[in-house]
């Protein structure tokens, strides 16, 4: 929280809770290479959540941004995004 401020809404499908994109960093790819940008993969910010497809927008050293084809709920900091490739996972990072 860089500004300091905590903001609290009502109800779970409040528009604040959606987020269309993430800034990652601390990146961690499996296969050894960074993926290719403007591809769709599909990316989770949470256990459980179904896929999401994606585009990954900007890589660059240790820092990406990832633009989903439909908003997110509660996209968090602090958090990770995994990032897939069909069935198989690239990596991922933390959200920023």
């Amino acid at each position: 929280m860089a500004s300091n401020v905590l903001t609290v809404v009502q109800g779970h499908d409040h528009p604040l809770l959606l987020s269309d994109s993430l800034a990652a960093s601390s990146l961690h790819w499996i296969a050894g290479h960074e993926p290719r940008t403007h591809w769709v993969y599909a990316a989770k910010t949470r256990y459980r959540q179904p896929d999401a497809p994606c585009e990954i927008d900007s890589l660059t050293g240790d820092r990406c941004e990832i633009r989903f084809g439909e908003a997110q709920w509660a996209v968090t900091p602090g958090q990770s995004v995994v990032v897939y490739e069909s069935n198989v996972c690239l990596g991922g990072g933390i959200i920023s």
